[in-house]
């Protein structure tokens, strides 16, 4: 499950580094500033939580336990809704994106509350 998380976390930085430029550059003149600011977000909590990811592979190859598992599957579909809705938002306008939101905001949650719970777990179960 190691390289799952691992492969997950650098394609998710891929993307967020990718949409930061085109939402700096491409979208400029095309996007209001609270569109852009919206946009600029989701590629920035994309980030936080790509790197969230690598961190599970790593401590899942030192010490695997189901705990990195249910963190590493919360991050990423956090980071689906989160992230996707708020880019859905900029670019369409319609506002009942922004109603999704919060469940991924949850995800993110979830996912940092069983990476702890996993960095301290004494229990190895193999992941």
């Amino acid at each position: 499950m190691r390289n799952t998380w691992i492969v997950a976390g650098g394609i998710s930085a891929f993307v967020a580094v990718a949409a930061g430029a085109f939402g700096a550059h491409a979208l400029r003149e095309r996007l209001s500033l609270e569109e852009r600011v919206v946009f600029e977000t989701a590629a920035r909590y994309q980030m936080y939580h790509a790197l969230a990811l690598l961190a599970v592979g790593i401590m899942s190859g030192i010490r695997p336990c189901r705990w990195l598992k249910f963190a590493g599957a919360a991050f990423f579909a956090g980071t689906v809704v989160f992230s996707g809705s708020l880019y859905a938002l900029s670019l369409t306008g319609v506002r009942g994106w922004g109603a999704v939101t919060p469940f991924g905001g949850l995800g993110f949650l979830v996912g940092w509350a069983c990476l702890a719970i996993g960095g301290t777990s004494r229990i190895r179960d193999g992941g």
